[in-house]
């Protein structure tokens, strides 16, 4: 048995959800915040057995593809300015973190 552990953006979290529980897989779904942007993320928790871990990693992948994004930088305060840009940065967001945990004991309550 696999634990799998997967950070996605926001924007794709309800899609990859549907996508997982239609292909009957337990999903626990957990707000996150980080990254360099500090924005709102979703962690999935996914327990699965060893044979399915491929299945759910390709149902990820398909689901959380990586974009291109404007963001609007941050003025420095009381810094140097002279490397401050103050025009909109185009940046690659998206797409998933994935983890696979093995998982010695599995009990259910």
């Amino acid at each position: 048995m696999k634990l799998i552990m997967a950070v996605v953006q926001d924007q794709d979290s309800n899609r990859l959800l549907k996508a997982l529980t239609e292909h009957n897989f337990r999903v626990t779904k957990l707000a996150s915040t980080g990254g360099f942007l500090k924005s709102g993320n979703t962690t999935f928790i996914i327990g699965t057995e060893d044979i399915r871990v491929q299945k759910a990693l390709d149902i990820i992948k398909t689901n959380c593809q990586s974009r291109q994004q404007l963001v609007a930088p941050v003025s420095p305060i009381g810094g140097n300015t002279d490397s401050y840009v103050p025009y909109p940065l185009e940046i690659e967001v998206g797409g998933a973190t994935v983890f696979v945990l093995p998982v010695e004991q599995f009990h259910q309550f």
